[in-house]
């Protein structure tokens, strides 16, 4: 006869709150009284917070497990350094709640905040769940709580929260507070110097609060510039609100570089501009890939109607608005920036700036490989602001000096002869098999990449939506194993 098997204990990953006994929830209580052991972690001083906040809730008789953390700074004595220690205490830790499990007892591990939120539980979750079952209690988080500390909402309609470990390197938390509308930074303690430089390197610290210990009798508020960096625990944390972000400057013009189409490749500095902005002006299909904000006016037009745009955003800025001109591509490559600083010379109070972004050629560029990986001049065929014989003069003169040519508006519907006309000029000076890239809506819906020999390009394959980039003499073409075609130009030229 088989003797039965005794039936195993369940794991409880019981999420605590921020602090307050008050907001554990009904059934964190009940699990945390009925479990046969409770396990909680505390650094070496023994004084475990989780302990603290669930002893109201805890019964006689109960096994209590105390996790001592071995290390709380990077440096150890340990042969294996930090990580090797905190691996031994996870190990040795699994190791003490799997003998309760196995007995058939059910452990309450406890945790502050949220089980599943940044929480020392989650190390014990990855080593024990594939032997024995566990169930989560939810809990409130700091987030939560230092949001009602400030009695402030952190994002409300369409805005985005992003939450950042203050352990990061400034540089990356800067990168990243530039592009959301909200956000909360963890883990203070010593890394708040560097939290404190990445705000002010965004230009948000006079909206962010700093919050400390979240919900208990020893909580802290204060504004983020004014806290003392020597002072910082670890349990605290810093909020920007999504409704406190403004305009950094008014009465000013920013000409914004929106990329060549692909949302990915409009950086975070144009984000951030265009969501500051009080008013937006461009072309109204550049207008429509920019995300709709409460509280902003739009101002479309055609896309001929450059000297009106740029005039409209000075008059708007000397009413004392934050005006952003959108360009696709980058806004000083054949775009907008000219046309407003030229308008601007005539508004001496207004304050321009532009605000970079990837060009086209280059996004037609990485879909081949690297055409332009050397020398390489940059031209438009259209001929509504410049005459044709000053056009055919530059492509001439840049051919015989053998550069690549990257070439923007080579058609529309209106003129397609001057494609043949470039490429009987090119071909005085380059053989005909020249590679030549025709990128056309790169990084929109209906992007289509070719490459053809320059003795063969067709005018009728080429229209508004494109893009040419001609190879040098140097530029080499090859066809991979998968049937891309693959471009560049070496670095190297024979002396």
């Amino acid at each position: 006869m088989t003797g039965s098997q005794e039936p195993k204990g369940t794991l409880w990953g019981v999420g605590l709150g921020p602090g307050d006994p008050e907001l554990v929830t009904v059934k964190a209580a009940r699990v945390i009284g009925a479990a046969d052991v409770v396990a909680y972690h505390s650094a070496r001083h023994g004084r475990s917070i989780a302990r603290s906040i669930a002893e109201p809730y805890l019964r006689e008789g109960q096994i209590e497990e105390h996790l001592v953390y071995p290390v709380t700074t990077e440096t150890s004595d340990h042969p294996g350094g930090y990580a090797g220690a905190m691996e031994d205490f996870y190990r040795e830790s699994a190791d003490r709640i799997a003998a309760h499990l196995d007995a058939g007892r059910d452990v309450a591990l406890l945790a502050e905040g949220d089980p599943l939120f940044y929480s020392s539980y989650m190390h014990m979750h990855t080593r024990l769940t594939e032997r024995f079952d566990a169930l989560i209690v939810p809990g409130v988080t700091s987030v939560s709580a230092a949001s009602a500390a400030v009695s402030t909402p952190l994002v409300q309609g369409d805005q985005v929260l992003t939450i950042l470990p203050g352990t990061l390197p400034a540089d990356e938390l800067r990168r990243r507070l530039a592009d959301t509308d909200a956000a909360v930074i963890l883990k203070l303690g010593r890394s708040y110097p560097a939290v404190r430089q990445a705000l002010s390197a965004a230009g948000r610290i006079d909206d962010a609060f700093y919050v400390e210990r979240a919900s208990t009798e020893r909580q802290r508020v204060l504004p983020a510039s004014e806290v003392d960096d020597q002072s910082v625990p670890y349990f605290a944390l810093t909020m920007l609100p999504g409704g406190r972000r403004a305009a950094s400057v008014t009465g000013s013009v920013a000409v914004v570089g929106l990329g060549p189409g692909d949302a990915g490749w409009t950086t975070p500095q144009s984000r951030q501009v265009l969501a500051a902005a009080t008013d937006l002006i461009g072309y109204g299909p550049y207008l429509d890939r920019v995300p709709v904000r409460d509280g902003q006016r739009r101002h479309p037009s055609d896309n001929t109607d450059e000297p009106a745009r740029a005039r409209l955003a000075c008059e708007l800025a000397e009413q004392g608005r934050t005006v952003a001109v959108v360009s696709s591509g980058d806004p000083g490559v054949f775009a907008m920036a000219t046309a407003v600083l030229e308008e601007a010379e005539q508004w001496p109070d207004v304050d321009v700036r532009v605000v970079p972004a990837m060009t086209a050629a280059q996004a037609v560029a990485s879909r081949v490989g690297a055409p332009l990986g050397h020398d390489y001049a940059v031209i438009s065929l259209s001929d509504r602001l410049k005459p044709w014989d000053i056009i055919a003069r530059r492509l001439t003169a840049a051919a015989a000096a053998d550069m690549v040519l990257a070439v923007y508006n080579p058609a529309s519907k209106t003129r397609n002869w001057q494609v043949a006309a470039m490429r009987d000029l090119l071909l005085e000076h380059r053989d005909a098999d020249t590679p030549v890239v025709i990128g056309r809506d790169v990084a929109g819906p209906r992007e289509s990449v070719r490459v053809v020999p320059l003795g063969e390009l067709d005018p009728a394959d080429v229209d508004m939506r494109c893009l040419l980039i001609v190879g040098s003499s140097r530029t080499r073409w090859h066809t991979t194993t998968d049937g891309a075609d693959r471009v560049f130009t070496p670095r190297t030229y024979p002396g």
